[in-house]
């Protein structure tokens, strides 16, 4: 199975559901189109159960660690936890990407859990701002950035590679700047001191 679900990741980032096919996804996992079809109902349930993964995996990987207490030092350690994932994941973030650009239609049985998940880092930020750790600002839309800025260098990959003079795969010897920069940029942004 491991081996359809990679294939299917593959397909689903390069095609969004529309343009995949199972026949794609059979011979990307080395399978005639009905063996795949032996182990899956069909490219719609394959493709729910993938956004369900990424998203699971967003939560679980991309939580407020609030074990380390100041605001600086969790946020910094979400936004690398984000920008990491999109340096070693870019077609998880792009299957999830172009299913917003096809209107996401796709997520509205998960959107209530999603809501319930990103609620609970908005209540540690605006707790934070009330107890006057970091300026006032929008919770909701200092997400939104962040995710913003981390996806951004897996969904334009071959854009950052092109401005930045890296041949394909090159991006990872930058990594540790970029996510200097970005966390510098965003923590300044919250009146909040960068740890580095």
């Amino acid at each position: 199975m491991a081996n359809i679900q990679e294939a299917a990741i593959i397909e689903f980032s390069l095609h969004g559901l529309k343009g995949a096919s199972t026949q794609g996804i059979a011979e990307r996992a080395g399978l005639t189109k009905p063996q795949l079809h032996y182990y899956i109902a069909g490219k719609e349930q394959l493709y729910c159960d993938l956004l369900m993964h990424v998203l699971h995996e967003w939560k679980v990987v991309q939580a407020f660690d609030l074990d380390l207490g100041s605001p600086a030092a969790v946020l910094e350690k979400y936004i690398r936890q984000k920008l990491d994932h999109a340096f070693d994941h870019p077609d998880i973030s792009r299957i999830f990407t172009r299913e917003m650009l096809d209107g996401g239609e796709n997520l509205s049985q998960f959107w209530p859990q999603t809501r319930a998940w990103t609620q609970g880092k908005i209540d540690a930020i605006e707790g934070w701002i009330t107890q006057g750790l970091m300026r006032p600002l929008d919770a909701r839309l200092l997400l939104m950035h962040i995710w913003a800025t981390t996806q951004h260098y897996a969904d334009f990959a071959p854009q950052v590679r092109v401005l930045l003079d890296h041949g394909p795969g090159g991006l990872h010897a930058d990594r540790e700047r970029i996510a200097q920069e970005l966390c510098s940029l965003i923590l300044m942004g919250c009146g909040l001191k960068p740890n580095r």
